[in-house]
Protein backbone atom coordinates (compact mmCIF):
# COMPACT_ATOMS: atom_id res chain seq x y z
CA UNK A 1 0.00 0.00 0.00
CA UNK A 2 1.77 3.06 -0.81
CA UNK A 3 2.31 5.52 1.97
CA UNK A 4 -0.10 8.89 0.39
CA UNK A 5 -1.88 10.02 -2.60
CA UNK A 6 -1.04 13.03 -4.30
CA UNK A 7 -3.65 15.07 -4.60
CA UNK A 8 -2.58 18.49 -6.58
CA UNK A 9 -1.55 21.04 -4.01
CA UNK A 10 -2.28 18.28 -1.03
CA UNK A 11 -0.76 14.94 -0.15
CA UNK A 12 -3.15 13.08 2.16
CA UNK A 13 -1.35 10.36 4.33
CA UNK A 14 -2.60 6.73 3.81
CA UNK A 15 -0.46 5.66 6.79
CA UNK A 16 1.45 6.91 9.59
CA UNK A 17 0.21 9.08 12.81
CA UNK A 18 -1.72 11.75 11.08
CA UNK A 19 -3.83 8.66 8.69
CA UNK A 20 -7.46 8.20 9.30
CA UNK A 21 -10.36 7.29 7.34
CA UNK A 22 -11.15 10.32 4.72
CA UNK A 23 -14.72 12.38 4.01
CA UNK A 24 -15.07 13.18 0.31
CA UNK A 25 -18.21 15.50 0.65
CA UNK A 26 -20.36 16.12 -2.44
CA UNK A 27 -21.45 19.13 -4.15
CA UNK A 28 -23.59 18.78 -6.69
CA UNK A 29 -24.00 21.89 -8.45
CA UNK A 30 -26.97 20.04 -11.10
CA UNK A 31 -30.99 20.46 -10.61
CA UNK A 32 -31.46 16.38 -11.33
CA UNK A 33 -29.22 14.66 -8.98
CA UNK A 34 -31.02 11.61 -7.57
CA UNK A 35 -30.54 12.35 -4.01
CA UNK A 36 -30.19 16.43 -3.32
CA UNK A 37 -30.80 17.88 -7.22
CA UNK A 38 -32.24 21.53 -7.57
CA UNK A 39 -31.16 22.47 -3.46
CA UNK A 40 -29.12 24.58 -4.11
CA UNK A 41 -28.88 26.40 -7.87
CA UNK A 42 -27.36 29.78 -7.13
CA UNK A 43 -23.68 30.52 -6.21
CA UNK A 44 -24.39 32.42 -3.25
CA UNK A 45 -25.98 28.44 -2.11
CA UNK A 46 -23.69 26.32 -3.39
CA UNK A 47 -21.07 28.37 -1.36
CA UNK A 48 -22.57 28.36 1.30
CA UNK A 49 -23.12 24.79 1.38
CA UNK A 50 -19.31 24.29 1.05
CA UNK A 51 -18.31 26.40 3.93
CA UNK A 52 -21.29 23.70 5.75
CA UNK A 53 -19.29 21.18 4.75
CA UNK A 54 -15.83 22.77 5.70
CA UNK A 55 -17.22 23.59 9.04
CA UNK A 56 -18.37 20.23 9.69
CA UNK A 57 -15.05 18.78 8.78
CA UNK A 58 -15.06 17.30 5.64
CA UNK A 59 -11.27 16.22 3.97
CA UNK A 60 -12.21 16.56 0.12
CA UNK A 61 -15.03 18.65 -1.49
CA UNK A 62 -16.28 16.58 -4.92
CA UNK A 63 -17.81 19.08 -6.99
CA UNK A 64 -20.37 17.88 -9.89
CA UNK A 65 -21.71 19.24 -12.77
CA UNK A 66 -23.84 16.21 -14.30
CA UNK A 67 -25.98 13.78 -12.93
CA UNK A 68 -25.03 10.21 -13.10
CA UNK A 69 -28.09 8.66 -11.45
CA UNK A 70 -29.31 5.49 -13.86
CA UNK A 71 -31.00 6.63 -16.89
CA UNK A 72 -30.30 10.41 -16.96
CA UNK A 73 -29.85 12.66 -19.75
CA UNK A 74 -26.10 13.79 -20.55
CA UNK A 75 -25.48 17.36 -19.83
CA UNK A 76 -23.58 19.35 -22.93
CA UNK A 77 -19.88 20.44 -22.20
CA UNK A 78 -21.00 24.07 -22.33
CA UNK A 79 -23.65 23.80 -19.68
CA UNK A 80 -20.95 21.23 -17.32
CA UNK A 81 -18.39 23.83 -17.83
CA UNK A 82 -20.85 26.57 -16.94
CA UNK A 83 -21.73 24.71 -14.07
CA UNK A 84 -18.68 23.72 -12.42
CA UNK A 85 -15.79 26.61 -13.01
CA UNK A 86 -17.40 28.95 -11.20
CA UNK A 87 -17.84 26.99 -7.91
CA UNK A 88 -13.72 25.67 -8.75
CA UNK A 89 -12.60 29.22 -8.53
CA UNK A 90 -14.85 30.45 -5.69
CA UNK A 91 -13.63 27.63 -3.58
CA UNK A 92 -9.86 27.62 -4.51
CA UNK A 93 -8.68 29.27 -1.60
CA UNK A 94 -11.06 27.12 0.95
CA UNK A 95 -7.97 25.13 2.46
CA UNK A 96 -9.76 21.75 1.28
CA UNK A 97 -8.88 19.49 -1.78
CA UNK A 98 -11.04 19.69 -4.78
CA UNK A 99 -12.41 16.97 -6.94
CA UNK A 100 -14.31 17.39 -10.38
CA UNK A 101 -16.51 14.99 -10.84
CA UNK A 102 -16.73 14.36 -14.76
CA UNK A 103 -15.69 11.76 -17.53
CA UNK A 104 -15.30 14.79 -20.22
CA UNK A 105 -11.69 15.08 -21.03
CA UNK A 106 -11.98 18.68 -22.02
CA UNK A 107 -13.94 19.38 -18.69
CA UNK A 108 -10.88 17.95 -17.16
CA UNK A 109 -8.44 19.99 -19.09
CA UNK A 110 -10.26 23.15 -17.98
CA UNK A 111 -10.31 22.12 -13.77
CA UNK A 112 -6.62 21.44 -13.94
CA UNK A 113 -6.11 25.10 -15.64
CA UNK A 114 -8.21 26.21 -12.46
CA UNK A 115 -6.43 24.34 -10.31
CA UNK A 116 -8.38 21.52 -9.22
CA UNK A 117 -6.88 18.66 -7.02
CA UNK A 118 -8.47 15.44 -8.35
CA UNK A 119 -10.39 14.20 -10.72
CA UNK A 120 -13.13 11.27 -10.11
CA UNK A 121 -14.04 9.77 -13.28
CA UNK A 122 -17.42 7.22 -13.32
CA UNK A 123 -15.96 6.08 -16.90
CA UNK A 124 -12.40 5.33 -15.22
CA UNK A 125 -10.77 7.69 -17.65
CA UNK A 126 -12.03 5.57 -20.97
CA UNK A 127 -13.50 8.35 -22.95
CA UNK A 128 -10.97 9.29 -25.69
CA UNK A 129 -8.68 11.67 -24.54
CA UNK A 130 -9.34 11.13 -20.86
CA UNK A 131 -5.46 9.57 -20.38
CA UNK A 132 -3.73 12.28 -22.22
CA UNK A 133 -5.57 15.48 -20.80
CA UNK A 134 -4.86 13.95 -17.02
CA UNK A 135 -1.17 12.30 -17.82
CA UNK A 136 0.98 15.60 -17.26
CA UNK A 137 -0.51 17.29 -14.32
CA UNK A 138 -0.46 15.99 -10.27
CA UNK A 139 -3.78 15.58 -9.52
CA UNK A 140 -5.50 12.78 -8.14
CA UNK A 141 -6.90 10.45 -10.44
CA UNK A 142 -10.28 8.29 -8.88
CA UNK A 143 -10.24 5.26 -11.06
CA UNK A 144 -13.58 3.71 -11.04
CA UNK A 145 -15.37 1.13 -13.12
CA UNK A 146 -19.03 1.36 -14.29
CA UNK A 147 -20.74 -1.20 -16.66
CA UNK A 148 -22.51 0.47 -19.56
CA UNK A 149 -23.62 3.84 -19.56
CA UNK A 150 -25.79 5.65 -16.49
CA UNK A 151 -28.49 5.35 -19.30
CA UNK A 152 -28.54 1.81 -19.44
CA UNK A 153 -26.26 0.50 -16.22
CA UNK A 154 -29.39 -0.58 -14.20
CA UNK A 155 -31.28 -2.57 -16.86
CA UNK A 156 -30.02 -5.64 -16.63
CA UNK A 157 -26.36 -5.86 -14.61
CA UNK A 158 -24.83 -9.19 -15.32
CA UNK A 159 -21.46 -10.68 -14.56
CA UNK A 160 -19.95 -14.11 -14.23
CA UNK A 161 -17.81 -13.50 -11.27
CA UNK A 162 -17.96 -9.64 -10.34
CA UNK A 163 -14.93 -9.35 -8.38
CA UNK A 164 -12.94 -11.32 -11.19
CA UNK A 165 -14.39 -8.95 -13.85
CA UNK A 166 -13.78 -5.59 -11.85
CA UNK A 167 -10.09 -6.90 -10.88
CA UNK A 168 -9.69 -7.08 -14.70
CA UNK A 169 -10.77 -3.84 -15.93
CA UNK A 170 -8.81 -1.97 -12.84
CA UNK A 171 -5.57 -3.97 -14.40
CA UNK A 172 -6.69 -2.47 -18.11
CA UNK A 173 -7.28 0.95 -17.06
CA UNK A 174 -3.47 0.92 -14.47
CA UNK A 175 -1.63 -0.74 -17.57
CA UNK A 176 -3.16 2.35 -19.89
CA UNK A 177 -1.97 4.71 -17.00
CA UNK A 178 1.13 3.39 -16.94
CA UNK A 179 2.19 3.71 -20.57
CA UNK A 180 1.21 6.81 -20.00
CA UNK A 181 3.59 7.63 -17.35
CA UNK A 182 1.20 8.48 -14.97
CA UNK A 183 2.42 8.02 -11.49
CA UNK A 184 0.72 5.65 -9.15
CA UNK A 185 0.69 7.84 -6.02
CA UNK A 186 -1.68 9.81 -7.72
CA UNK A 187 -4.34 6.75 -8.32
CA UNK A 188 -7.17 5.67 -6.26
CA UNK A 189 -9.51 3.31 -6.80
CA UNK A 190 -13.44 2.98 -6.96
CA UNK A 191 -15.60 -0.44 -7.56
CA UNK A 192 -18.44 1.90 -8.14
CA UNK A 193 -21.22 0.86 -6.28
CA UNK A 194 -24.68 0.99 -7.85
CA UNK A 195 -23.11 1.86 -11.70
CA UNK A 196 -24.39 -1.20 -13.48
CA UNK A 197 -24.57 -4.03 -10.48
CA UNK A 198 -27.52 -5.66 -8.61
CA UNK A 199 -27.72 -5.54 -4.91
CA UNK A 200 -25.98 -9.19 -4.96
CA UNK A 201 -22.83 -7.71 -7.31
CA UNK A 202 -22.91 -4.91 -4.58
CA UNK A 203 -22.57 -6.33 -1.83
CA UNK A 204 -19.98 -9.43 -3.28
CA UNK A 205 -18.14 -5.97 -4.00
CA UNK A 206 -18.56 -4.33 -0.46
CA UNK A 207 -17.17 -7.85 1.24
CA UNK A 208 -14.02 -8.04 -1.23
CA UNK A 209 -12.75 -4.45 -0.85
CA UNK A 210 -9.27 -5.92 1.32
CA UNK A 211 -8.41 -8.02 -2.02
CA UNK A 212 -8.97 -4.81 -4.11
CA UNK A 213 -5.99 -3.08 -1.85
CA UNK A 214 -3.87 -6.33 -1.69
CA UNK A 215 -3.89 -6.61 -5.03
CA UNK A 216 -3.48 -3.46 -6.49
CA UNK A 217 -1.73 -1.88 -3.71
CA UNK A 218 -3.86 1.47 -4.13
CA UNK A 219 -6.47 2.83 -1.82
CA UNK A 220 -9.87 2.56 -2.25
CA UNK A 221 -12.58 5.07 -2.92
CA UNK A 222 -16.19 4.13 -1.86
CA UNK A 223 -19.33 5.67 -2.63
CA UNK A 224 -22.61 4.54 -0.70
CA UNK A 225 -24.31 7.23 0.25
CA UNK A 226 -28.01 7.33 0.15
CA UNK A 227 -28.21 4.75 -2.99
CA UNK A 228 -30.83 2.33 -3.69
CA UNK A 229 -28.78 -0.85 -2.76
CA UNK A 230 -29.62 1.09 0.76
CA UNK A 231 -33.38 1.38 0.00
CA UNK A 232 -33.45 -2.26 -0.77
CA UNK A 233 -31.81 -3.42 2.02
CA UNK A 234 -33.53 -1.00 4.79
CA UNK A 235 -36.73 -0.28 2.90
CA UNK A 236 -36.79 3.34 3.36
CA UNK A 237 -36.83 6.40 0.38
CA UNK A 238 -33.80 8.60 -0.05
CA UNK A 239 -34.50 10.41 2.47
CA UNK A 240 -34.48 8.05 4.94
CA UNK A 241 -30.96 6.55 4.83
CA UNK A 242 -29.43 8.19 6.67
CA UNK A 243 -28.46 5.33 9.28
CA UNK A 244 -27.97 3.09 6.10
CA UNK A 245 -25.69 5.37 4.84
CA UNK A 246 -23.63 5.84 7.63
CA UNK A 247 -23.58 2.04 8.66
CA UNK A 248 -22.52 1.49 5.04
CA UNK A 249 -19.46 4.23 5.62
CA UNK A 250 -18.27 1.97 8.52
CA UNK A 251 -18.66 -1.15 6.67
CA UNK A 252 -16.89 -0.05 3.71
CA UNK A 253 -14.10 1.38 6.00
CA UNK A 254 -14.19 -1.98 7.86
CA UNK A 255 -13.82 -3.77 4.30
CA UNK A 256 -10.87 -1.69 3.09
CA UNK A 257 -11.94 2.10 1.94
CA UNK A 258 -10.30 4.88 2.67
CA UNK A 259 -12.27 7.54 0.99
CA UNK A 260 -15.53 7.65 2.14
CA UNK A 261 -17.90 9.76 -0.34
CA UNK A 262 -21.09 10.93 1.46
CA UNK A 263 -23.86 13.44 1.19
CA UNK A 264 -24.13 13.73 5.20
CA UNK A 265 -20.61 15.15 6.12
CA UNK A 266 -21.27 16.11 9.93
CA UNK A 267 -22.73 12.70 10.63
CA UNK A 268 -20.08 10.46 9.02
CA UNK A 269 -17.25 12.83 10.33
CA UNK A 270 -18.52 12.16 13.91
CA UNK A 271 -18.87 8.26 12.78
CA UNK A 272 -15.53 8.07 11.53
CA UNK A 273 -13.74 9.39 14.78
CA UNK A 274 -15.33 6.93 16.89
CA UNK A 275 -14.18 4.62 14.69
CA UNK A 276 -10.70 5.83 14.19
CA UNK A 277 -10.19 5.73 17.81
CA UNK A 278 -11.18 2.10 18.31
CA UNK A 279 -9.26 0.95 15.02
CA UNK A 280 -7.03 3.71 14.18
CA UNK A 281 -4.74 3.54 10.73
CA UNK A 282 -1.21 1.65 10.27
CA UNK A 283 1.78 3.09 10.89
CA UNK A 284 3.06 2.02 7.97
Amino acid sequence: MKNYVQCGRFRLPLTGADARPLVMGILNVTPDSFSDGGQRLTLDQILDYAEAMILAGVDIIDIGGESTRPGCVPVPLDVELQRVMPVIYALQECGKPLSIDTYKPEVMREAQLAGIDMINDIQGFRAPGAIDAVASGDCGLCVMHMQNTPQTMQQQPDYQDTVSEVTDFFSDRLSAMEQAGIDKNRLVLDVGFGFGKSLAHNIALLKNQHYFVRHFGLPLLAGLSRKSMLGAITDKPVDQRLAGSLAAALAAVATGAQIIRVHDVAETVDALKVWNAVYPAPEC
